[in-house]
């Protein structure tokens, strides 16, 4: 089976999981990344078809949704690729990308990346970000039963990833605890220019939102 076949095996496997998945981690968002890794990925030096394999299966069994165990992620993606012909070399160049690709608090310390990781952690953080990353995040905090906004409850900038990965704060907050951070944690020019556009929507939508809710807070 050449490389082309694989990624084609890995697009069925992975549409077959997360197909109806409701919390913004769905089929479509891991398609947009894979788009988004192909996109940026021609412009680096990078071996691409590890690109798009850890694209695609970076949330295959996120952590979020599996009690904030990051090990089920590469276990996943280890037991499907496993029988695949290709060097266990670059299942653990994929496997170690989907581990370690996340965002895991604003006061954390980024783990190691590759090249290749680099290129799959900014275009899973570019659908983080703009229209869909606004949408994204009301959809989890709907699926997690957060509320959308409580003004007495203030954003945190988390010290580890426990304080993270417990968090239950409303939706809002979100933009001030991971989304609105992303510009300025790009590892690509490419990556940085598209976040830049999508950073900006974000703020304009903050600031027409706390004007309807009757607060003056400023967009950070």
């Amino acid at each position: 089976m050449n490389q082309e076949q694989i990624v084609q095996k890995t697009v069925d496997f992975v549409k077959e999981k997360l197909s109806q998945e409701s919390s913004g981690h769905d089929w479509w968002h891991v398609y947009r990344v894979w788009q988004n890794a192909i996109k940026i990925g021609a412009g680096e030096d990078v071996d691409m078809f590890v690109v798009q394999l850890a694209a695609l299966l970076h949330d295959i069994a996120d952590w979020k949704l599996h009690g904030g165990d990051i090990t089920v992620g590469p276990k996943v993606s280890r037991e499907f690729l496993e029988p695949f012909d290709m060097e266990q070399k670059t299942i653990e160049h994929v496997c170690d990308i989907v581990k370690n690709v996340s965002f895991k608090g604003a006061k954390v310390a980024a783990e190691e990346l590759t090249k290749e990781g680099h290129v799959v952690q900014d275009a899973d953080r570019l659908d983080a970000l703009g229209a869909i990353g606004i949408a994204r995040v009301f959809a989890y905090a709907g699926h997690k039963g957060r509320e959308i906004y409580d003004p007495a409850v203030k954003p945190a900038l988390h010290d580890s990833f426990d304080q993270y990965k417990n968090n239950t704060s409303p939706a809002i907050n979100h933009f001030y605890e991971k989304l609105l951070l992303l510009k300025n944690l790009m590892n690509t020019d490419t990556g940085k220019k598209l976040a830049q556009e999508r950073h900006t929507f974000m703020e304009k939508y903050l600031e027409k939102f706390y004007e309807e809710v009757g607060e003056r807070e400023r967009v950070a």
